[in-house]
């Protein structure tokens, strides 16, 4: 495995970078993020992954080795490939990647071009031991994500799913609120399913 290159920038693309290493140019694909590093003529060292196939053998560059181990973890989840995995790093850092998948958070994940709803639902339930804990400050982010009400985010996926917009998705969430406190209050779990009705009948009314 290539674990990294060191050399001079020779070149850089939208998506891509060449470094010439030994009197090599080796062309190494990036995130925006990273080519937004690389000067051309300076000195630049990448982390970097070597996936290999039949046909090729394509190298892919981070400016940081947590971003090459998240990008290899990425690509042990059902339909996740390499340029997925990358389309996600040019989306979110690895440590916000971390809190969408601890969090489940499918809004985030879905934010990435390629990832529908299931699609985030399935690379949540694969990777969610296997990303780690997000560190520093990052983490409070997790923290306040974990202390919302499964049920909120249930029926807001519900809602736009059958094509309302997310403003009205939060509208209709803060009308059934007390109805899903009343439940917590009695030591029962808010039903998802009566909550969406309920939340549907207050959009109908409006």
């Amino acid at each position: 495995m290539i674990a990294s290159v060191s050399g001079r920038v020779a070149a850089i693309a939208p998506d891509s970078a060449v470094i010439e290493v030994g009197g090599v140019g080796v062309l190494v694909h990036c995130t925006p993020g990273t080519l937004a590093g690389l000067r051309v003529g300076e000195q630049a060292r990448l982390a970097t992954s070597l996936v290999v196939r039949e046909e090729s053998l394509t190298l892919y560059g981070f400016a940081a080795d947590d971003e090459r181990v998240v990008f290899e973890m990425l690509q042990t989840a059902s339909g996740v490939g390499p340029r997925l995995a990358l389309a996600m790093l040019a989306v979110h850092a690895p440590n916000a990647l971390r809190v969408a998948v601890a969090a489940a958070d499918v809004k985030a994940l879905t934010m990435v071009p390629g990832i529908g709803q299931k699609g985030a639902q399935r690379i949540i339930l694969e990777l969610k031991d296997k990303l780690g804990t997000p560190d520093g400050a990052v983490a409070a982010a997790l923290n306040g994500a974990a202390s919302r009400p499964a049920w909120r985010e249930q029926v807001h996926s519900g809602l736009v799913g059958l094509g309302y917009s997310a403003k009205d998705a939060d509208e209709a969430i803060a009308a059934v609120t007390p109805e899903a406190d009343a439940e917590v209050a009695a030591g029962r779990t808010p039903a998802v399913a009566a909550l969406l009705k309920s939340a549907l009948r207050a959009l109908s009314v409006r």
